[in-house]
Protein backbone atom coordinates (compact mmCIF):
# COMPACT_ATOMS: atom_id res chain seq x y z
CA UNK A 1 0.00 0.00 0.00
CA UNK A 2 2.70 2.49 1.00
CA UNK A 3 4.77 1.60 -2.03
CA UNK A 4 1.77 2.22 -4.28
CA UNK A 5 1.16 5.62 -2.66
CA UNK A 6 4.82 6.50 -3.05
CA UNK A 7 4.74 5.53 -6.73
CA UNK A 8 1.66 7.70 -7.23
CA UNK A 9 3.34 10.68 -5.55
CA UNK A 10 6.48 10.20 -7.66
CA UNK A 11 4.38 9.97 -10.81
CA UNK A 12 2.52 13.18 -9.90
CA UNK A 13 5.80 14.97 -9.25
CA UNK A 14 7.18 13.80 -12.61
CA UNK A 15 4.06 15.08 -14.36
CA UNK A 16 4.42 18.45 -12.63
CA UNK A 17 8.08 18.64 -13.67
CA UNK A 18 7.20 17.90 -17.30
CA UNK A 19 4.48 20.55 -17.21
CA UNK A 20 6.96 23.10 -15.86
CA UNK A 21 9.47 22.17 -18.57
CA UNK A 22 6.76 22.60 -21.20
CA UNK A 23 5.80 26.00 -19.76
CA UNK A 24 9.44 27.05 -19.63
CA UNK A 25 9.79 26.23 -23.32
CA UNK A 26 6.65 28.20 -24.06
CA UNK A 27 7.98 31.21 -22.15
CA UNK A 28 11.26 31.03 -24.09
CA UNK A 29 9.37 30.83 -27.39
CA UNK A 30 7.18 33.79 -26.42
CA UNK A 31 10.22 35.86 -25.44
CA UNK A 32 11.79 35.17 -28.84
CA UNK A 33 8.54 36.12 -30.54
CA UNK A 34 8.36 39.34 -28.53
CA UNK A 35 11.90 40.23 -29.57
CA UNK A 36 11.02 39.65 -33.21
CA UNK A 37 7.87 41.76 -32.87
CA UNK A 38 9.85 44.58 -31.26
CA UNK A 39 12.33 44.57 -34.15
CA UNK A 40 9.51 44.59 -36.70
CA UNK A 41 7.80 47.42 -34.87
CA UNK A 42 10.99 49.44 -34.78
CA UNK A 43 11.56 48.95 -38.52
CA UNK A 44 7.98 49.93 -39.32
CA UNK A 45 8.16 53.03 -37.10
CA UNK A 46 11.39 54.09 -38.81
CA UNK A 47 9.84 53.67 -42.25
CA UNK A 48 6.73 55.58 -41.22
CA UNK A 49 8.82 58.40 -39.76
CA UNK A 50 10.85 58.69 -42.98
CA UNK A 51 7.68 58.75 -45.06
CA UNK A 52 6.13 61.38 -42.84
CA UNK A 53 9.20 63.59 -43.19
CA UNK A 54 9.06 63.17 -46.96
CA UNK A 55 5.37 64.11 -47.01
CA UNK A 56 6.02 67.32 -45.08
CA UNK A 57 8.45 68.48 -47.72
CA UNK A 58 6.04 67.81 -50.58
CA UNK A 59 2.77 69.28 -49.36
CA UNK A 60 1.76 70.52 -52.80
CA UNK A 61 2.92 67.47 -54.77
CA UNK A 62 0.75 64.72 -53.32
CA UNK A 63 1.29 61.31 -54.92
CA UNK A 64 -1.64 58.99 -54.20
CA UNK A 65 0.40 55.80 -54.35
CA UNK A 66 2.85 57.33 -51.94
CA UNK A 67 0.09 58.28 -49.51
CA UNK A 68 -1.45 54.80 -49.77
CA UNK A 69 1.93 53.26 -49.01
CA UNK A 70 2.32 55.53 -46.01
CA UNK A 71 -1.13 54.62 -44.72
CA UNK A 72 -0.38 50.92 -45.18
CA UNK A 73 2.83 51.28 -43.20
CA UNK A 74 1.05 53.12 -40.41
CA UNK A 75 -1.52 50.32 -40.23
CA UNK A 76 1.31 47.80 -40.03
CA UNK A 77 2.88 49.75 -37.17
CA UNK A 78 -0.43 49.82 -35.33
CA UNK A 79 -0.94 46.10 -35.89
CA UNK A 80 2.57 45.31 -34.62
CA UNK A 81 2.02 47.45 -31.54
CA UNK A 82 -1.16 45.55 -30.79
CA UNK A 83 0.57 42.18 -31.29
CA UNK A 84 3.39 43.28 -29.03
CA UNK A 85 0.97 44.30 -26.30
CA UNK A 86 -0.89 41.00 -26.61
CA UNK A 87 2.35 39.03 -26.35
CA UNK A 88 3.44 41.06 -23.35
CA UNK A 89 0.13 40.25 -21.67
CA UNK A 90 0.50 36.54 -22.49
CA UNK A 91 4.03 36.56 -21.16
CA UNK A 92 2.96 38.27 -17.94
CA UNK A 93 0.18 35.75 -17.47
CA UNK A 94 2.59 32.87 -17.93
CA UNK A 95 5.17 34.32 -15.57
CA UNK A 96 2.47 35.01 -12.98
CA UNK A 97 1.35 31.39 -13.12
CA UNK A 98 4.83 29.95 -12.73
Amino acid sequence: QNEKELQDVVKQQEEKMFQLIDKSGEVTRLKAEISQLKRSLQRAETEARVLWEEMRGKEHQVDTAYVQERVMLQREVDKLRLLLLEKKDENLQLTDKY
